[in-house]
């Protein structure tokens, strides 16, 4: 796998780090479980961490030193994809041809890397989006900066190159097709997931009292990047409206991340707004937290906020109704299919502070309504598991191997194994490797062998 412009290791809501970061972690996780071992290739963003780290059994992540670590932008990183690329031809030069069944890349700086890597090693090329230039510019928030249009260019020609996409929604792959000119057949739609071993209905009032937040208060919850894509002042101008209204309303707005993108040319302007819209008292700031703290977030919440001008699906949306949290949501991209319209919380058309702030009023002020959204909320999130998602990757990248016609060393034709693979290791080629014990004593000798922190 390829991750160019952010370590699935980094902490989402800061800087780069997002649901991306969250995918490409836990889909490798659960690839690695079927039996499929992934490399994960990263740029280093520090001296501190070391060249190759263990993210859990079969999961390597490799930092790769391309360009310094600190004060490049994400536009600034077209400028290292050589140093990049070069490094990741390397490694697998290191090994005995063959050693990769096949590229998965994220993000279209990745696309870049994987298209000559594909060229170069004679395996399927895989490319996963996760956003499209030309749909953020066309929805863009108000002073927000356009994405470049090298960044389109760059997104045409790996989608021209890719064996196969996979989209998120069949509203992405559609986006693909009609803006891009994707191959539809070359499409495979495989929604992301959330751990639902983790994120769970839990004790509201514990959550709380973890967080230092009170008993009695309506609490709406932002998590995410704080930057004018996400859009975390459309809640607050909603929240600042019906307090307007209502002054005795017991209303909270917890923001929960750190400024990203184009909000760091402002970081505190969310609060300056909270200032200027005279409900500081009312609003408070939390940075990004782990996921066994996020989880308490969500639960504590009443609502969950996703107010977004684009997103290719919304992890957020599903790990609050994972936890049985209702979400209002703009009506855009993916988030059509992560939150049910009247069942499982609200979508909202557009961005306007009225229709906001009636949506969040008519929810917050309709206790039983909200009750039967919690039920219903966490039945939903259960159709969406890294489980369910690796197993929509493995049937795409047998569709890949198979149309590539990849043959190994020696003439023996891959096949990708479907499902779990019982008590033998596999690579994509289906080649059996280990049994359960020689898998931990292969681990160890191979995490010597390559110098891995665990």
């Amino acid at each position: 796998m390829l991750s160019v412009h952010t370590s699935p290791l980094a902490q989402p809501g800061m800087g780069d780090a997002g649901g991306m970061n969250v995918y490409v972690l836990q889909t490798a996780l659960q690839l690695a479980r079927r039996g499929t071992e992934v490399e994960i290739f990263t740029r280093a963003t520090s001296s501190n961490v070391p060249p190759v780290q263990e993210a859990g059994p079969g999961v390597l992540v490799r930092n790769v030193v391309a360009g310094p670590f600190e004060g490049l932008d994400k536009h600034d990183l077209p400028t290292q994809l050589c140093p990049f690329t070069a490094e990741v031809l390397r490694q697998e030069a290191r090994h005995q041809p063959g050693h990769y069944d096949l590229v998965h890349s994220h993000y279209w700086l990745s696309g870049q890397v994987g298209w000559l890597a594909r060229d170069r090693w004679r395996v399927p090329l895989v490319f996963t989006a996760h956003t499209l230039a030309a749909v953020k510019n066309a929805a863009l928030a108000e002073g927000d900066c356009p994405e470049p249009a090298t960044r389109e260019i760059g997104e045409k020609q790996v989608i021209a190159e890719a064996d196969r996409m996979v989209a998120n929604t069949a509203e992405e792959a559609r986006q693909l097709v009609e803006l891009y000119g994707a191959d539809a057949e070359r499409i495979d739609v495989v929604p992301p997931g959330a751990d639902l071993a983790r994120y769970r209905p839990g004790d509201k009032a514990a959550a709380r009292v973890e967080l230092g937040l009170a008993a009695g208060e309506q609490i709406v919850a932002f998590v995410g990047r704080i930057q004018p894509l996400k859009a975390p002042d459309v809640l607050v101008r909603a929240a600042a409206e019906l307090l307007r209204t209502d002054p005795a309303r017991n209303l909270r707005v917890l923001i929960v991340g750190g400024p990203s993108g184009t909000g760091l040319e402002r970081p505190d302007a969310l609060i300056e707004l909270a200032a200027e819209l005279g409900i500081t008292d009312r609003v408070t700031f939390l940075p990004p937290q782990p996921p066994d703290r996020l989880v308490q977030v969500y639960r504590a919440a009443d609502l969950v906020a996703v107010p977004s001008y684009n997103e290719s699906f919304g992890l957020v949306a599903i790990e609050a109704q994972a936890t049985g949290t209702p979400v209002l949501a703009a009506d855009v991209g993916g988030l059509g299919t992560a939150v049910r319209h009247g069942e499982t919380g609200l979508l909202v058309a557009g961005h306007r502070t009225p229709d906001w702030a009636a949506a969040l009023g008519t929810l917050l002020d309709e206790p039983r309504r909200l009750r039967a959204m919690r039920d219903r909320a966490v039945e939903h999130a259960a159709n969406f598991s890294w489980e369910h998602t690796a197993d929509g990757l493995l049937a795409s990248y047998a569709a890949a191997l198979s149309d590539f016609g990849a043959v190994e060393p020696g003439g023996v034709q891959p096949t990708v194994l479907d499902g779990p693979l019982g008590t033998e290791r596999t690579n994509l080629s289906g080649a059996a490797l280990l049994g359960e014990g020689g898998q931990a004593r292969s681990r160890a000798l191979w995490r010597r062998r390559m110098g891995v922190h665990r």
